[in-house]
């Protein structure tokens, strides 16, 4: 199960994976961590997706993540009498709260804050951006607006409104009775749409209880506005293009993204990027070049994870994806280019003793040609200190706290061991981790590692300790 390289895989499940013999397949293939997403499938079918990869993850005797996705308030148009209608550059069009199916006059909005919350001069994107229409007038439970740009438009259709704040609240009725189901199945982190503000994200925390991981999806411009106190509470970051590209010019991504990461992986969280990255994959075997490179630059950018959406869900080639994924990252984090920028960005570790054990760690490994960093965790506090430096040789994380040790599979370069045995004294640790980092593959006889600890063993956040030890 050892991976050859240091940055993460993330697949989604669905029709076209959600098989015991497709899932053992992608998970040799590099999948580190499965991604369930509510806004389709029912309770029983994501279920029996948890209890097969919890029945794989015995198979191969190492910790495999999932995650669960929430849909959040997803705003959506109603239906049309014939399915879609035509549109044309300039056309009037109403948008009102009446249920009936809507035409080429009008289209059914059931979503009364909306019209609410927009005035004259708002615009809206529907159907990923390919739509958009600018507000002429407002009145009572009505939007009269101009169509700038699009030919077609189906029911059912979802929409984004750009510079506008909406006073929803990002965890729905049903994602409240989504993530209670999520957290029964035993998922290790919930992923959280739509989020805004801060307050959103505590409402999603107060509601998980520390029964799992917050993975807070970026998707609209004002979470971008207070990332920073977004980031103080959530566990990690997955920055969701597909929304936030129609929220934001497309020229804005690529710097957001890089800003992003760069932020995250200095907080010392995981940062996952999504959305789009091989999307010709749901009908091809090979991806487009601009999609290969798309991929690397997420790994240069110093991403945690990498994630695969309908490529893996609904594609035609789920494994095969994964394969073609995992080969460009493998290619680029080969790449002297790659190990320099992470060389040349190293987070600022002044005034904690824990981070500067864990920097030191960084040196000595590369100083002493050590073959691992071996880190000793309660709360996987120490392994995300040592994978935010972006060491190019594999974090072994040992930790006695499965769930620990599953939620760290999405984290850069981490290989979390599930390690129940209790150590008494620093003499002990260092043999039990030469013995694990030999079955693991990851040294041989006479090589070295070095570990971190803390002591006394146990403690959460202790991390005093650094050692430079030798496979026996």
């Amino acid at each position: 199960m050892r991976r050859e390289r240091q940055t993460k895989i993330v697949a989604t499940l669905g029709p076209a994976s959600d098989t015991k013999a497709v899932i053992r397949e992608l998970i040799k293939a590099g999948v580190d961590l499965f991604r369930l997403n509510f806004s389709h499938g029912s309770h029983d079918e994501h279920r029996k997706s948890v209890e097969i990869i919890r029945q794989l993850e015995k198979e191969f005797g190492h910790p495999v993540g999932i995650m669960a996705d929430l849909q959040g308030p997803k705003l959506r148009i109603g239906e049309f009498k014939d399915g879609f209608i035509a549109l044309k550059a300039g056309m009037k069009i109403r948008f009102d709260s009446n249920k009936a199916e809507g035409d080429r006059s009008r289209i059914n909005l059931p979503h009364p804050e909306v019209i609410k919350a927009l005035k004259k001069g708002s615009e809206i994107l529907l159907d990923d951006g390919k739509v958009r229409v600018r507000v002429l007038k407002k009145g009572e439970g009505f939007l009269d607006c101009e169509v700038l740009e699009g030919l077609y438009l189906s029911g059912r259709k979802g929409f984004n409104l750009p510079g506008t704040m909406i006073p929803v609240p990002a965890l729905t009725i049903k994602d409240k009775k989504d993530l209670k189901a999520a957290l029964d199945m035993g998922v290790d982190w919930i992923a959280q749409s739509f989020v805004q503000k801060p307050e959103d994200v505590r409402a999603a925390k107060k509601l998980i209880g520390g029964k799992a991981a917050l993975m807070v999806k970026l998707e609209k411009p004002s979470a971008l506005e207070t990332l920073d106190d977004i980031l103080k509470l959530a566990d990690g970051i997955m920055l969701a293009r597909g929304d936030l590209g129609v929220e934001i010019p497309p020229e804005n991504v690529p710097a957001v993204q890089k800003r992003v990461i760069r932020q995250v992986r200095h907080a010392g969280k995981p940062v996952v990027v999504a959305t789009q990255m091989l999307e010709s994959m749901i009908k091809n075997a090979r991806p487009t070049r601009a999609e290969a490179s798309d991929v690397a630059t997420a790994v240069y950018d110093g991403a945690d994870a990498v994630m695969l959406s309908a490529e893996t869900a609904a594609g035609e080639f789920p494994v095969n994806a994964v394969t073609i994924m995992d080969r460009i990252a493998r290619r680029t984090e080969a790449d002297e280019t790659y190990q320099q920028m992470m060389e040349n960005d190293h987070p600022d570790t002044l005034g904690d003793p824990s981070d500067a054990i864990s920097t030191a760690a960084y040196y000595v490994a590369q100083d002493v040609d050590a073959r691992a960093i071996v880190t000793y965790t309660m709360s996987g506090s120490t392994a995300l200190r040592s994978a935010r430096q972006r060491p190019n040789v594999p974090i072994l994380c040992l930790t006695p706290d499965i769930r620990v040790a599953r939620r760290l599979v999405v984290s850069y370069g981490v290989l979390p061991v599930h390690a129940p045995e209790t150590v008494e004294d620093f003499s002990g640790p260092a043999t039990h981790a030469a013995r694990i980092v030999r079955t693991q593959g990851l040294a041989k006889k006479g090589e070295r590692f070095v570990m971190t600890a803390g002591v006394p063993f146990g403690t959460p956040g202790s991390t005093n300790i650094l050692r430079i030890a030798e496979v026996e």
